[in-house]
Order: C-alpha cells, then structure tokens, then sequence
C-alpha cells in the first residue's frame, strides 16, 4: 500500500511539475512569436531599394560625403585671392575656424535630432544649410558675409555625414554595408586630399576662388532632388508634442556644450598664431572650455536615463568608447599629413599648389584601394576589427617614414611612403563606423555614428593645430641661427613664395630648416598619434556584421528578429520560472530526465 501511495504522489508530483514547466514553455513561445512577428511585420512593410533606385541613393550619398570633406582642405589655396581681394589679413583666421566651429559643435546634436525626426527630412535641412553657406561664400562682397556662409555651412555639414550613415542604415542590409561603406572612406579621403588641387586649379585659372565655393550648388542640387524623388524611408509615428520634442534634444546639456566646444576650437585655432599660448585671451578660452564642459558632463550624469546628448549606455558601450579613441586619433593622423604634404612639396620641391596635388596622388589611390578593399574583405568574413590593427601599423609606419624625408628625396622615397601612408588611413577610416552599426540598436545608431564622427572631427582640429605650432615654434629656432633672417617674415611669407622673399645665398639653409621643421613637427605628431591609435584597436570587441544579417534572417523563419529580444525572451523565462516556484529535487532531476520535456538551454532555445 506504502509503494503504491508513493508511485501515486510521485505521478501527482511529476505531472504538477510538466503543467508547470509546460505552461513556462507556453508563455516563453508565445512572446518570442509575439515579438517575432512584430520585427517580422516591420522588415515587410520597409523594404530596401534595389536596382537603379539604390544606385541613385548612394551616389547621391557619396557626393555629400565628397562635397564635406573637399569643402574642409579646398579653402587653404583660397585664402591669399580672398585676402586680397577683401584687404582682410586680420581675418585669415577666422576663414577656417568658423566652419570648424559650427561643424564641431553640433555633430552630437544632429545625433539626436536623427534619433526622434524623419531621417530624409533632416539630412536634406543639413544639405541646404550647406548649400546656402556655399553660395554665400561664393557671393560674399566682404570678409563678414564670407564668415557668416562658412559658418552656415559648417552648420549644414554637421549632420550630413551621421545622416550619410542613418541613411544607409535603412537602405542597404548590414552584412551588405562594408563594401558600399568603404566607398565612404574613399570618397572622404579623395576629396580631402584633392581640395588643395581643386582649389589651385580655381584659384590660378579664370573661373577664380568664388567658384571652390560655387562648386558645391550643382552637385548639391543634385543630392536634394534625387533624395526627394527616390528615397522613401519608414516614418517615425511615436506622437510628441512641441513640448516633448524640445526637451528630447537636451537643450540645458547643449547650453553648456555647444559653447565649451566654440571656446576650445578658438583657443586652438588662435593659440600660437593670432595670439601667443601664454595671452589672457587664449587662457581665458581653455578656462571657460573647462568649466562649461565639467558643467555639461554634470548635466548628462543627471539626464543619463531620459534626455541625454550622449547617454552612457551608449558613449560607454566599450566599441563605442575605444572606437571613437581609435576614430580621433585617425582624423589627428589623417588630416595633419593631409595638410602638411602639399606644403611639403611647395616649400621643398617648389612646385606650385596644382603640382603639390598632383604629386599626392599615390597617397589618394593606395587610399582609394585599400578603403575598398577591406570593405570587400569584411562583407566576405564578417569580422572588421583586424583592420584597426593593420590601419594602425600601416600609420604609424607610414607617418615614421614621412619624417626621414630630405630636401633631396627622390621620387620612390616620397611616393612609397604616402602609398603606405593611404593604405593604413584607407582600411581603418570606416572600420569604427561598422563596429557602431553591429553592436548597437538600431534606434542608437544615429547617436553613436555621431559621436565616431565628433571624436574624430575633434582629433583634425586639435592636431593640426598642435603639428602648426610644432612647426612654427621649430622653424623659427633653425632660423634664428642665420645671418640677415627675419623668422618671423619668412614665416607669414607662405610655402610658395618662399624662394621669393630669401637671399639665394641663404635659401638651401632655409630649406633644410624648413624640411627639418616639417618632419619634426607636424610628421612627428603624425606618427606619435598613429602610434597611439593601437590602443584604441586593442579595446574593441571582435564582433561580426554577419550576426545582425543571422538575426534578420532569423525573423523570416520564427525566431526573434530584433536586437536586444533574446534579452527580452530570456527576462520572460525568469519571470515563469518564479510563477513555477521551487519543487522537489527528485522532481526537477526525473524532468530533466524525461526527454519529452525539453529543460536544457539549448533544447528551450530550439523550442522558442
């Protein structure tokens, strides 16, 4: 009688425990298919362009990523016609910070705004700002109005690239974007190093300086229309009120950091130039900077879980943090060399600002090639990270290489070092970028190409600023041991001019000194940054593209699509594990044991 109540209790236990464990299993399931076929129902409503529509988008794409870029590096060969024209010379200053400072200081507010508005709506707003800057620099009958447009146009520039971004985040599936992102980098890095070409070309020939400016109406026009006609993204229908939307930008956060970023821009574009580094006004600058800043991290600590510019689930997912790290000291790296090479051909070589272009073509084509090239190669394994380190030794290699250069170096010395120089540039440019895309939602993405894009603006400013003031400060002391040499007139005299304003007898001293100031200044910096940039490279994760293209495809056959549902299926099954309670042991092994009720993670994962 004893067994037979036992066998009895034991049957009662055991199916009492598989009702609870099976109506577990019911409400697991029942959510992954609910939000399954949520994700499911929303990859059928927004379908990605294909064929000759997608073709236009992206070409539309790549020519406002061009028109950025060529717009940053195409005023330096501008500035003597702009300053003769407007007898402006106190103002030469303010011709390249004032799009810096307009395009620095709201990169990470454009990262919001494409988080809460229509995508195409915003990036068309960026894209007229720029225009209308453009054309009023072009237009400009003085050196104020000139300001004003370069200011605007930094404005529109801002977002255009996170929107480049955004836009083809929703156009083209992930595990497709590697190779059509690496054209991204080419095109950044084409136009960067092409504007000082471009813009001799305008500036010696008959067309004149107003058309560097000029150049970007058609081509933004353009742009504009061909988005208009044939970009159709999912609108965004979460109701907001006025209100609502005003304090989703942060907009005590960005009364704080939009100002702090104006004042360290300044003092960097002004320190060691207009003003010494040790004047009260530069001083005062950095001051301001660092109050506004500690008050504007104080504000985001606060808003950290609403409204935040830059929430710190995002600044400190660890490929964000050490991709924006790697991203900075890649711009410091690329657009110090950028800057610095054509001078190194006018002053040395004495070619002129059109040959100086020309004879940078090797760094643009390795570039080109290499940006490619590594796209191809990710789309085809997935995994991106091996190209931060590989862009970091090629950097660093390259950048070392440009400091042995002599005033006799001959074609293969300076041709083989920009070729290594734009193959390292070239394969890790877009690599932070991807690395944002795969590891957040999609709905961060927006902030987080912002911030990439921000550290990486940030980087240029700052060390161009600093490979300047390196070579003025090293230039001035080689000069100050000639006989009958006035080091700061040779300075203000300019690259080009230089083999006019020296005695013939004095000009290979000075050549060798102003060699020596470049390969030890601005090459130097060049190299120490890329040097640093490997322990941005050695914080990434090691994440493939191929896992969200898994995941999508996921959706099509049952299986949760989105990103973060597994998190939310796993909060599910702890929730019915609570409901079950704790049973017996005897019970929960003999269940373990029973085959026709799965309880292992994997056989669960199969079943959901």
């Amino acid at each position: 009688m004893e067994n037979k109540q036992s066998m009895a209790d034991h049957t009662d236990l055991k199916t009492t425990s598989n009702e609870a464990q099976g109506s577990k299993l019911s409400k697991v399931t029942s959510v992954a298919a609910s939000l399954s076929k949520r994700a499911f129902a929303r990859q059928e409503t927004h379908q990605y362009p294909t064929g000759g529509k997608l073709a236009v988008i992206l070409a539309s794409l790549y020519i406002s990523i061009f028109l950025i870029a060529l717009d940053r590096t195409i005023i330096g060969v501008a500035v003597p016609k702009i300053t003769d024209e407007f007898h402006s010379t106190d103002d030469i200053g303010w011709y390249g910070s004032a799009y810096m400072l307009t395009a620095s200081a709201f990169i990470l507010l454009y990262g919001r705004v494409y988080t809460y508005f229509q995508t195409k709506w915003v990036f068309l707003s960026g894209i007229f700002l720029f225009e209308v800057g453009s054309a009023l620099c072009g237009a400009a009958p003085n050196s104020t109005s000139f300001i004003i447009g370069r200011a605007i146009a930094g404005f529109g520039s801002a977002g255009i690239f996170t929107g480049a971004i955004t836009i083809m985040l929703q156009s083209v599936p992930l595990h497709r974007r590697p190779l059509l992102q690496g054209l991204f980098g080419a095109c950044f890095g084409v136009a960067s190093v092409a504007g000082p070409l471009i813009g001799g070309a305008f500036t010696q020939g008959k067309a004149g300086w107003r058309w560097c400016f000029y150049i970007n109406l058609p081509l933004g026009a353009f742009t504009i229309l061909a988005l208009v006609l044939f970009l159709h993204l999912p609108e965004k229908k979460e109701p907001q009120t006025l209100r609502q939307m005003f304090f989703r930008l942060d907009p005590l956060g960005n009364l704080f950091f939009l100002p702090s970023i104006i004042c360290l821009i300044l003092a960097l574009q002004w320190g060691g130039t207009k003003y010494p580094w040790g004047d009260a006004r530069v001083i005062a600058l950095f001051v301001v900077f660092g109050i506004l800043f500690i008050a504007w991290v104080t504000v985001e600590y606060f808003l950290r879980n609403t409204n935040a510019t830059v929430p710190g689930r995002i600044l400190f997912q660890r490929s964000v943090s050490f991709g924006g790290i790697f991203q900075f000291m890649v711009g410091s790296c690329f657009l110090t060399t950028v800057l610095y090479i054509p001078i190194w051909f006018q002053a040395i070589k004495g070619t002129s600002p059109v040959k100086s272009g020309i004879d940078t073509i090797p760094m643009i084509l390795s570039l080109v090639v290499a940006s490619i090239g590594s796209g191809a190669i990710v789309h085809r394994v997935g995994y991106y990270t091996q190209f931060l380190y590989l862009g970091s030794v090629f950097m660093a290699i390259g950048s070392g290489l440009l400091t042995t250069l002599k005033v006799d170096s001959g074609h293969s010395m300076w041709i083989g070092y920009q070729v290594i120089m734009g193959m390292g540039i070239g394969m890790s440019m877009q690599q932070s970028n991807l690395a944002v895309q795969t590891c957040l939602d999609n709905k961060d993405v927006p902030t987080g190409i912002s911030i990439i894009f921000f550290f990486q603006t940030l980087g240029g400013a700052v060390f161009t600023a600093v490979g300047q003031n390196t070579f003025i400060d090293k230039f001035l002391k080689q000069l100050a041991v000639l006989p009958g040499i006035n080091g700061m007139a040779v300075v203000n005299t300019g690259a080009t001019a230089l083999r006019d304003h020296v005695p013939a007898a004095l000009l290979p001293k000075v050549l060798v000194a102003y060699n020596y100031s470049l390969t030890h200044g601005p090459f130097l910096v060049s190299t120490i940054v890329a040097c640093l940039s490997i322990f941005g490279a050695m914080g990434m994760e090691w994440r493939s593209v191929k896992e969200k293209k898994n995941a999508e495809m996921g959706a099509a056959s049952g299986a949760p699509a989105e990103m973060g549902t597994s998190n939310k299926v796993a909060d599910v099954e702890r929730d019915a594990e609570s409901d079950v309670g704790s049973g017996p042991h005897d019970a929960e092994k003999e269940m373990a044991a029973d085959t026709s009720v799965p309880s292992t993670p994997a056989n669960k994962e199969t079943t959901v």
